[in-house]
Formats: structure tokens, C-alpha cells, sequence
């Protein structure tokens, strides 16, 4: 199965869902990846791999490392392995993996071409398409960052298989994401369907890459629609920031994200509280969190005057009308907000 993007300026890439072919390669290359994932999968993408000049860098594993200093160490390898502006780095991993070998791209003598190569479920069906890149600081999460798009990406199954459960429902909050905000149909068919099952998933995974593929196209810099696509992470950001991106993984903080946000739609009139329930149910049925202990609200709150989204003093929040639409406004009043984090 293959879902083109397509992007002003004659940029268009194929984003391949299937076993990984072999890719030939005139130049040096780079794979980014992890110990966890090298332990798994290396040798199998190597064998895929043609190119005179393969080399690999391993970066430690976690969110906490998706820092300047594990920048550095990337580009070190790049730099004394001499590549130049035609060389390509490969992102074998995760989320992590694939937003700081984007950035590294991006960055690099002003910027090389690199690829995704997805092995987690929430970085198959949405972190690696659509060229957001970046890292995190201690002020929040990708503060520090670029746009910049892949050349391609290769959504294999396959290496789902060694998937952890924590990390196979932390993807499926993505996934969830995408129904909620955009499509009522995909949500009602998340709702009847096993995503654990091998068929069920592949299509759940196609379905979320052609929601995000078409916002994607109409607004590559996120200066409209595409912010939807931050439904539950304006909350989720500042649940990860408050426990050191160590407690929770990205779409489980995502998961918590969501059932905050659905409830100040709840609160302004937007979502019925049936909704609501039905959100958190299928967040529930694959262990997603969907609970918080916020210590300080006033905290919280200020937290969100980080996000990259607020501007001028006005945080923007992406709110679910019902389910399968939703709503960008930068107009819920302190007190609405402050009410509904009471509540965590």
C-alpha cells in the first residue's frame, strides 16, 4: 500500500505501508538508531541495504535523551565520517529517533535528504510523516526544532512484532487521535474492531496516514488545520514536562492529554459528556491512562504558555466537537480551564 503527500513547492513523497524492499543507495549513508532497536532489527534493514558507504550511529534510548547534546553526538558521526551535502541519514526507530534525525537532517550543512524507517506503532501512523522535527529543552517538548520532510518513509509490520505492549497502546492514542478529530467513521470502526489483530492494525495504521497525509498537504507549517493534530498534546506536552518525560511515554501522556481537552469541551458545550465516555473507554480498552494527579493547577496552567501553538498571550487549544470534528480557538477563559484541571 503506498499514501502520496503532497506539499507546495513540488515536494511529494511516497510513504510505502508493506514488507521493506531492498533500496540501492550512490551515496554515503547514515542509520540513527537505538540499542533496542539495533538489538531487534538492525541486521534485517542492513540486508535491505545496498550502498558502499553504510554507516551506523547509536543514540542512547528514551525521551530524556531527545536533547541538544545527543544532537551533537549525531552530527559528530557525520562529520568524521565525512558526509556531504548529498549523503542521506536513515531514522531507524521511534518518535525520538526519527524527530532528531530530521533535525540533524535539516541542519546539516543546511540540510541533507534522510528517510524514515518507523519501528513503533505512534511513529508509524503519525510521527514520522509530515516533517516535523525537533527536540526537547527544560522549557518543553520540540521547542527547538525545523520543519523538514522526509525523502520517503517505510512502514513495515513487520517490525511491530517485538513491539512491547506499553509501546503498541501508546500508539494506538495516536491513532485515537486522529478519529476523534477528523473522522466520526474511522472512530465507530476503532470502536467494533480489535487493533491487537494483525489485518485490523494495518488498516488502522493506513487509515491514520491518509487522515494525516491530507491535513498534512494543506498546511505543511501547521498555521491552520494541521494544529488539530495536536489534539490532546497541548496537555499531554505539560503532563510529560511536569514528570521529566520519564514517567509516561509520548502517547500515553497524549491519552491523559485528551481526556483533559475533552472535558473543557465538555465544560464550553462542544462534546457531550456520552462522548466523552466513549473517548475514554476505547482509550481504556488498550491500558491507555486517562488519569492525572495535577499538584499545582496554577503550574499547569502557566506551563502552557510554552507551547509552541500560544501566541500573544492567548494559549490555543484544540478542542473535539463531538466526535470526528474539532475546533482551534484561542477563546476558553483561565477560569473554564482552571475549573477542569481542579478536576485532575
Amino acid at each position: 500500500m503506498i499514501v502520496n503527500i503532497k506539499l507546495p513547492n513540488n515536494i511529494s513523497y511516497d510513504i510505502t505501508i508493506d514488507e521493506l524492499k531492498e533500496l540501492t543507495f550512490d551515496r554515503k549513508v547514515v542509520i540513527v538508531t537505538n540499542p533496542t532497536v539495533s538489538g531487534y532489527h538492525l541486521e534485517y534493514l542492513k540486508n535491505k541495504i545496498k550502498s558502499n558507504n553504510l554507516s551506523i550511529v547509536t543514540i542512547p534510548d528514551g525521551e530524556e535523551y531527545k536533547n541538544i547534546e545527543t544532537i551533537d553526538m549525531i552530527l559528530n558521526h557525520c562529520f568524521e565520517n565525512r558526509l556531504n551535502r548529498k549523503s542521506l541519514l536513515i531514522a531507524f526507530g521511534g518518535g525520538v529517533i526519527g524527530d532528531m534525525t530530521g533535525f540533524c537532517a535539516a541542519i546539516y550543512q543546511r540540510g541533507i535528504d534522510f528517510i524514515q524507517v518507523p519501528t513503533t506503532l505512534l511513529s508509524q501512523v503519525d510521527a514520522s510523516v509530515g516533517g516535523k522535527t525537533g527536540v526537547n529543552n527544560k522549557f518543553g517538548k520540540n521547542l527547538i526544532g525545523a520543519f523538514h520532510q522526509p525523502r520517503a518513509v517505510y512502514i513495515d509490520p513487520y517490525f511491530l512484532t517485538t513491539l512491547p505492549a506499553r509501546e503498541f497502546s501508546a500508539g494506538i492514542a495516536e491513532i485515537v487521535k486522529m478519529a476523534v478529530t477528523f473522522n466520526k467513521e474511522f472512530f465507530e470502526w476503532i470502536e467494533q474492531n480489535d487493533l491487537t489483530n494483525v489485518e485490523n492494525i494495518k488498516v488502522a495504521i493506513k487509515k491514520s496516514i491518509e487522515t494525516k497525509a491530507w491535513v498534512v498537504s494543506q498546511d505543511e507549517k501547521e498555521n491552520g488545520i494541521r494544529a488539530a493534530l495536536n489534539y490532546g498534546h497541548t496537555f499531554g506536552h505539560v503532563v510529560e514536562n511536569e514528570t521529566k518525560y520519564s514517567k509516561y511515554l509520548h502517547g500515553e501522556a497524549v491519552g491523559i492529554g485528551m481526556i483533559m481537552a475533552n472535558e473543557v469541551a465538555k465544560k464550553v458545550g462542544l462534546m457531550s459528556q456520552e462522548d466523552t465516555i466513549r473517548v475514554k473507554k476505547v482509550l481504556e480498552k488498550y491500558d491507555i491512562p486517562t488519569t492525572y494527579k495535577i499538584s499545582d493547577v496554577e503550574d499547569f496552567y502557566e506551563h502552557f504558555f510554552l507551547d509552541k501553538k500560544s501566541l500573544d498571550d492567548k494559549i490555543k487549544f484544540i478542542l473535539p466537537v463531538g466526535i470526528g470534528d474539532c475546533k482551534i480557538t484561542d477563546e476558553v477563559c483561565k477560569t473554564d480551564i482552571i475549573d477542569v484541571l481542579k478536576g485532575f
